[in-house]
């Protein structure tokens, strides 16, 4: 891939909310998350878990958690968790980096979605007490993130795509 095919990628992938009801083949699924075991994490600790979640009721179990409907569209439902015994711990502030390494798996999973032409759409406005209840998640793991994963449809009223020129967000040499 060359630097404009990811620019590419990087610029049309979408936050997807709506879904076919297509089924996501297995091998398709396990390249995807194949892409985000790939992703680097702080001093290589790796502690991103994935809950994949296909059963009907077993995706709508997450409706105490987030609760918009076009979520339940998508034949497949995921969530990261990270397991934070295992995590990178700075240590000169004590700061856990569980969270940062999650991200990075999960935005290695959103694009290796859409280079596969699937959507997802990454979701952080969750209860996540109500996400661990109803993941059953062992006391040392935490939720990152949610997303539903499939095929994209139609969206009724798709958002605009916006994104601040990169001079609002470069310093080159200095700071503000």
């Amino acid at each position: 891939m060359t630097l404009d095919q990811f620019l590419d990628l990087a610029e049309t992938r979408r936050s997807v909310r709506a879904y076919k009801p297509d089924p996501v083949p297995d091998d398709l699924l396990r390249r995807v998350l194949e892409a985000a075991r790939l992703a680097p994490s702080a001093c290589n600790r790796q502690p991103s878990r994935w809950i994949v979640l296909r059963d009907p009721s077993a995706r709508r179990s997450l409706g105490t958690a987030y609760a918009r409907d076009w979520f339940w569209t998508a034949p497949v439902c995921l969530a990261l968790c990270v397991d934070l015994s295992t995590a990178w711990t700075r240590p000169y502030d004590s700061r856990s980096y569980a969270f940062v390494d999650g991200a990075i798996a999960m935005d290695h999973l959103t694009l290796a979605a859409a280079a596969a032409g699937l959507g997802t759409c990454w979701i952080a406005a969750f209860d996540p007490a109500a996400a661990r209840a109803a993941l059953s998640l062992p006391d040392n793991w935490d939720v990152v993130a949610l997303t539903p994963l499939g095929y994209p449809a139609p969206e009724p009223n798709p958002r605009p795509r916006s994104r601040n020129p990169l001079a609002d967000s470069l310093y080159l040499d200095r700071t503000p």
